[in-house]
């Protein structure tokens, strides 16, 4: 082989190894989107670069694979879907301790499920692998449960609240915690009707 020759063989197999890594780190990029979802969009807009982010988020990854996890069984699920029921309808009669009880609620069904339940960020986290899609809600009813301690939330806001606590509550619970009745059974007053709007 002529010098001439070489020095295109080498140039072709650095260009289609260049290649090959920019496809790998698109499909890398590509699974952390669809995994994270907006989480993502969040995360890069936080760190220094695209590439820290993306490193935060494969570091995630990794902590959430040494947690130890569990479904809930039946008997659990049907019992955290009845504390949710009585949550909601004591809803109407103390909105502020109600909000401060569905924060304490889902913290339980977090820590059940086998995810830490110390240190909000942390908690973040490690949810975020699983349930980035909810992770909006949790951390508005989050918001709003601290304005609350405040006495700095609307009734209008608790409410919200509750209704993004749902949210991740039905996320963990693999369904939706109190099921639709039929519209002519439902009080118009009701609080199913007040935090479910």
């Amino acid at each position: 082989m002529s010098p001439t020759q070489v020095i295109v063989v080498v140039l072709a197999v650095l260009v289609v190894a260049a290649l090959v890594a920019v496809a790998v780190a698109a499909g890398r990029r590509r699974a952390l989107k669809h995994r994270f979802g907006p989480e993502y969009d969040r995360v890069v807009t936080e760190q220094d670069s695209r590439t820290a982010a993306e490193r935060e988020l494969r570091d995630r990854e990794r902590r959430h694979a040494e947690l130890e996890l569990t479904p809930l069984d039946p008997q659990a699920r049907a019992r955290y879907a009845a504390a949710w029921e009585e949550l909601q309808v004591r809803f109407v009669d103390s909105p502020a301790e109600t909000v401060g009880d569905a924060d304490e609620l889902v913290s339980r069904l977090i820590a059940e499920r086998g995810y830490p339940t110390g240190d909000f960020p942390e908690q973040i986290a490690h949810l975020s692998v699983e349930h980035a899609r909810t992770l909006t809600h949790y951390r508005d009813a989050h918001e709003i449960r601290l304005r609350n301690e405040r006495g700095e939330a609307s009734t209008e806001e608790l409410r919200q609240a509750v209704v993004h606590y749902r949210t991740l509550f039905a996320d963990l619970l693999g369904e939706e915690p109190v099921g639709q009745r039929p519209p002519a059974q439902r009080q118009p007053d009701s609080p199913q009707d007040a935090t479910s709007r």
